[in-house]
C-alpha cells in the first residue's frame, strides 16, 4: 500500500511548492495526501470485499435452484456479516482527522490504521478462497462446514476492524 501513498506524494504541484515555504503548511498538506490515500485504501477494501458478497448472494440463489434451502439461513448469517463489515468500513472515520475533527490521529497511530487497513485488505483472499469452498461445496457434505469457515473468516475483519476503531478512541 505504500505504493498508493506514493504516487500520492510524488505529485506536488505549485501550491505545494509555495506552501512548503510556510512554516506548517508542508505538515497540513503531508496529513491531507495520507488521509486521501486512506479514502482511497478503504475504497478499495470495500470493492474488493463487495465483490465477495455479490458472489455469496449469487451462491443464496444457487442453493434455492438446487434444493439446498436448508443451508440458507446459514449463508445468510454469513452475508449479513459481510455487509455489516463493509458498511463499517465505509462509514469509519479516515485514519487522519482534520484540524477542527474532535478525534487527532498521529503518525504512530496513522501507521497503526494503515497496518489494519492492509490486513483487511489481505484477508480478502481467505474470504475469496471461502466463497470458492461454499461454491464446490454445493450440493455436497462439506457445505455446511464451508459456510461456518466463511462466517468465521467475516467475524474475525469484523474484530480486526474494531481493533482498528480503538486505535481512534484510546489514547
Amino acid at each position: 500500500m505504500a505504493n498508493l501513498y506514493d504516487k500520492l506524494t510524488d505529485s506536488r504541484g505549485l501550491l505545494e511548492k509555495i506552501g512548503g515555504m510556510i512554516p506548517g503548511f508542508s505538515g497540513y498538506l503531508e496529513r491531507e495526501r495520507r488521509r486521501e490515500a486512506d479514502k482511497m485504501l478503504r475504497d478499495t477494501i470495500v470493492n474488493r470485499y463487495g465483490e465477495q458478497l455479490n458472489r455469496v448472494s449469487s451462491l443464496q440463489t444457487q442453493l434455492i435452484s438446487s434444493g439446498g434451502i436448508e443451508h440458507l439461513d446459514d449463508l445468510q448469517i454469513a452475508a449479513t456479516k459481510l455487509q455489516t463489515f463493509i458498511d463499517q468500513v465505509k462509514t469509519a472515520a479516515y485514519g487522519y482527522s482534520g484540524f477542527l475533527d474532535a478525534v487527532k490521529v498521529n503518525e504512530a497511530e496513522l501507521a497503526k490504521l494503515y497496518a489494519f487497513d492492509v490486513a483487511l485488505l489481505e484477508n480478502v483472499a481467505k474470504v475469496t478462497a471461502a466463497v470458492d469452498n461454499i461454491e464446490a461445496s454445493i450440493g455436497g457434505d462439506g457445505l455446511p462446514a464451508a459456510i461456518r469457515n466463511l462466517t468465521t473468516i467475516t467475524a474475525e475483519a469484523v474484530t480486526t476492524f474494531e481493533r482498528r476503531k480503538e486505535v481512534l478512541t484510546s489514547g
